[in-house]
């Protein structure tokens, strides 16, 4: 997962933001590295390590989880484009929710994506910690480097927003690069046959062992959740998309990428992995990747790919990282967060910001010190639920859009999604149901239990902010 927001020139605020401090932001980054960023953005943890425990649990039938849910993903992407190209704003979804439902779903919505952020990265630099653990294995504890990664990253975002996104550019051009190629070599072990798995590698693999669905379709449909978080973050090619200087291009081509991208980076690489190597042979806390290489007998190559997921899982979280700041100053801007994560730095960066969403990422080293085998579960299954609240966001505005606009009440937009309203209602659906698998996983559970509590501070908070401002902007219905 991958996220990164464009800077504005300082000759005026991003679209949204209001009062004293918007400016100082500079617009640098090309259409070369917004698109590589956005195809990037749909690989990472979720993949590369969370893919392990799902293969596992579901056995290929996998296979048919990410297809259903990557037709969810695109309905929530094409009604994101729908609202983006009615109105292009630049930052969070939290303005479509203050003007389609009310000042404190904005509120309530920028905090939560926020929060997601932070979470992510605590579970970016959780992967990463576990990657490390493949050279070193008990020779390191794992918590401390959680807390090496979070310093060195937290560090990093002091460079310049123009050699942020380049070397943005350069992770995803791994990631992209690594995918290709493992199916690649995978298809040339099933048609040519070479490497230490071309005896057993089939398709047949797909169906052999007990079936398409080994566990039954109730395990498949326990995997969701871990589906789910692997798309986390997709979202943000609306946001990179809606800050270039010709979103009616930009947008939509961006968007509708995602079906291949998901045929290719997901459907495809399972199938593959899973044709070459029988699926029984993957578990929990493993790299399906970084496996598939060792019983291949190309060491290298796994540990080539080790390198290539590490270099992935830090990525993300550098720009998870790197968005929170921003994030934070958005909200302060619209008066819905403390006034001081307004400043900037000289060189346009929103330092107090960065350094309390990095502070919180501390949380990650403390996970990994107290419970090393279960941090990836934990912190996957809250990201999941505050990263899904932002697509609830999205598809409940689009449907009450789509409802303004075709009486007559809004513009129309350009880019309009097909199927809607029912596609947006199916993917509303369909998250629903995943929240009711994760009600019922132990591991999840922990999850929803956080979801009251945070929405309990952010009922509290509003009340006590809106009390001090009555007559804000942030609290007016448009």
């Amino acid at each position: 997962m991958t996220s990164v927001q464009v800077e504005q020139h300082d000759k005026g605020p991003v679209e949204g933001a209001q009062g004293e401090g918007g400016e100082g932001y500079h617009r640098t980054l090309g259409a070369r590295q917004i698109q590589m960023i956005a195809i990037g953005g749909a690989i990472g943890t979720g993949l590369f390590l969370g893919a392990g425990k799902a293969i596992s649990k579901a056995g290929p039938s996998l296979i048919l989880a990410y297809a259903i849910a990557g037709l969810v993903i695109f309905f929530i992407m094409r009604a994101l484009g729908e609202l983006l190209m009615y109105r292009p704003v630049a930052g969070s979804f939290s303005d479509y929710a203050r003007e389609f439902l009310g000042p404190f779903w904005g509120y309530a919505t920028g905090w939560t994506y926020w929060l997601f952020w932070v979470v992510t990265g605590i579970t970016e630099v959780t992967a990463a910690a576990k990657y490390m653990t493949y050279w070193t294995h008990d020779g390191f504890p794992q918590w401390a480097y959680a807390l090496i990664f979070t310093v060195l990253l937290y560090g990093a975002n002091l460079i310049s927003v123009k050699l942020f996104g380049e070397l943005e550019f350069w992770f995803s051009m791994v990631k992209v690069t690594a995918i290709v190629g493992m199916i690649l070599i995978c298809a040339g072990i099933l048609t040519v046959g070479f490497s230490d798995a071309a005896d057993t590698a089939t398709v047949a693999n797909l169906w052999n062992d007990r079936g398409f669905f080994p566990h039954g379709i109730g395990e498949t449909l326990m995997t969701l959740q871990i589906v789910m978080f692997a798309f986390l973050a997709v979202e943000l090619v609306g946001v990179t998309a809606g800050e270039s200087k010709d979103p009616e291009k930009t947008l939509p081509k961006a968007i509708n990428t995602v079906p291949w991208r998901i045929a290719v980076f997901y459907v495809g690489a399972l199938i593959m992995i899973m044709s070459v190597i029988p699926w029984s042979n993957f578990k929990a806390g493993e790299s399906p990747f970084v496996l598939a290489f060792e019983k291949m007998g190309l060491g290298i190559g796994a540990a080539i790919v080790n390198f290539v997921v590490l270099t992935a899982a830090l990525s993300s979280c550098n720009s998870g990282m790197y968005s929170t700041g921003r994030m934070l100053r958005d909200l302060a801007l619209n008066g819905q967060g403390p006034k001081f994560f307004t400043r900037l730095t000289k060189n346009g960066t929103p330092l107090v910001g960065t350094t309390f969403s990095a502070a919180l990422m501390l949380v990650g080293v403390w996970i990994n010190y107290v419970a090393p085998g279960k941090a990836f579960d934990y912190v996957v299954s809250f990201a999941t639920i505050s990263g899904m609240w932002a697509w609830i966001m999205i598809l409940v505005c689009q449907i009450r859009y789509r409802a303004r606009a075709d009486r007559g009440e809004l513009p129309t937009s350009p880019f309009r999604a097909p199927g809607a309203p029912y596609s947006s209602w199916f993917a509303l659906l369909f998250i629903g149901m995943v929240v009711v698998m994760m009600g019922l996983d132990k591991d999840a559970r922990v999850s929803l239990y956080c979801a009251p509590l945070w929405g309990l501070v952010l009922g509290v908070s509003y009340l006590v902010l809106k009390r001090r401002n009555p007559e804000g902007a942030a609290f007016a219905k448009r």
